[in-house]
């Protein structure tokens, strides 16, 4: 188990500035369904626009580098949502075997021509494959959208169907200024999010052995309202 992140070349967000702006209930009611207006409405309700626009292929670059990834290699992607990356891993290496799983029909109706063969609809805590049956694993803004004890299961479940290789985010924070931030003012799907000490006992219960990554408030660049006024003053 390895706190390392892959997702370096993916362009770092301007700030945002959280406060008077907070997703309410409403926004993440409409986000839950994850359906167009998640993905292509309202920014306060999700993505506001979700678009293909290159910025994967970085990340496939240095992932096959970092996880010796080729032709010969099997890959999932859990919550691959449109596929964007599993695109640019098929149009990298066309002969590796592709797996993505996706909770979202809409999603899966948007997804790349390239690989929309390659999707299946299903929930994250069961995953509908033999153990051992991919070289590398990857649920990025996944694990923490689920109860604690789904991502318990999507962890293990994770586990078990790679071979040992995988690399996976979750929403956490470092203090209450940063659980406040992304917890409180800006994820909407958020169903765990908790201090990373918390995020390291939870691997462990769940034996994963894979690499990991922290989305806090920090890595999305989320600044309070107050926090300008004050620096302004």
């Amino acid at each position: 188990m390895r706190e390392f992140s892959v997702l370096d070349g993916y362009p770092q967000p301007k700030a945002r500035i959280v406060g008077k702006n907070i997703r309410t209930i409403k926004n993440k009611i409409i986000a839950s369904y994850r359906d167009e207006r998640y993905y292509d409405g309202d920014r306060n309700n999700g993505y506001g626009g979700y678009k293909y626009d290159g910025r994967w292929k970085d990340i496939v670059e240095k992932m096959s580098k970092e996880y010796r990834i080729d032709e010969r290699s099997s890959l999932l992607q859990v919550g691959c949502e449109k596929g964007f990356l599993l695109h640019d891993f098929k149009e990298k290496f066309p002969g590796i075997k592709l797996s993505g799983y996706e909770m979202s029909e809409y999603a899966i109706a948007q997804a790349m021509p390239l690989i929309k063969g390659d999707i299946k609809l299903g929930e994250y805590e069961k995953l509908p494959y033999k153990d051992k049956e991919f070289d590398f694993v990857i649920a990025i803004g996944v694990v923490y959208t689920l109860t604690l004890r789904g991502a318990i299961s999507c962890l293990k479940e994770i586990q078990r169907v790679g071979k040992g290789k995988s690399f996976i985010t979750l929403g956490a924070y470092y203090n209450e200024r940063g659980k406040r931030l992304f917890k409180d003012y800006w994820s909407v799907l958020g169903s765990t999010i908790l201090h990373v000490d918390e995020w390291v006992e939870v691997l462990k219960e769940a034996k994963y052995t894979g690499d990991y990554s922290f989305t806090t408030a920090e890595s999305l660049n989320l600044v309070e309202d107050i926090e300008i006024s004050n620096n302004q003053g």
